[in-house]
């Protein structure tokens, strides 16, 4: 079993999910001229950057990425993708993106999940929990037959599902204190985050892990 992913730019990295997904990876980093395949793996995870979704000129493995991610929704491979990587899910699937009218989100921010997400592979176990954020580009529409799986104060998209396999969050899971100092975050908000670290690492190392089993089940189940 193996995941694909995509790297934005190299203070975005894996973080925590390196360690708890409990799966291998094959990181694609584009930035350094790393082509974007046609297909994922076993599974298929697109991280966050500073682009925004549609900036295609200033950023030109986007249009790969996005059919990466159209491709990986439609044949059903596990998908997971996170802030940018969201984002760029939801304009490949047919929602919007826009940059959001109520600045930016930025730091350890409450999500909330909502009741279409009990059950779900997931977020079933989420109920509210602290997540790092860091953007302003938001989802405003989501694709057709989206559900909607947690939500925010700031802007309310922040979680949601299409099909059985995929899933796009808004925040950021994967950053770890650290990786939020290096993307010269405010002094007073990397503190926030280091002081929530114990509750980060409860809330979403489930989520990681569970994404890991649904690899490794999908890909028993069609082996």
């Amino acid at each position: 079993m193996r995941i694909t992913v995509i790297e934005h730019e190299a203070g975005a990295g894996l973080g925590y999910l390196a360690e708890w997904l409990g799966v291998d990876v094959r990181v694609v980093r584009p930035y350094l001229g790393e082509e974007v395949p046609a297909r994922a793996e076993d599974g298929l995870i697109v991280l966050g950057g500073e682009a925004s979704a549609w900036d295609d000129a200033g950023y030109p493995w986007l249009p790969a990425t996005r059919e990466l991610l159209r491709a990986g929704v439609a044949d059903g491979t596990p998908t997971l993708g996170i802030c940018l990587g969201a984002q760029l899910m939801t304009i490949a699937c047919g929602g919007t993106v826009e940059r959001g009218g109520d600045g930016l989100e930025v730091g350890a921010r409450e999500v909330v999940a909502l009741p279409a997400a009990a059950g779900d592979a997931l977020l079933g176990g989420l109920d509210r929990a602290v997540a790092v954020q860091y953007h302003q580009d938001v989802m405003t529409v989501l694709p057709e037959g989206a559900v909607l799986l947690a939500t925010g104060e700031q802007y309310p998209h922040q979680a949601y599902r299409l099909g059985e396999r995929a899933w796009a969050v808004q925040f950021h899971p994967e950053a770890t204190p650290e990786i939020f100092a290096g993307w010269n975050s405010p002094e007073d908000l990397v503190v926030e985050v280091k002081l929530a670290e114990e509750d980060l690492v409860a809330a979403w190392r489930p989520l990681a892990e569970a994404f890991g089993e649904v690899v490794r089940t999908s890909g028993r189940a069609t082996a």
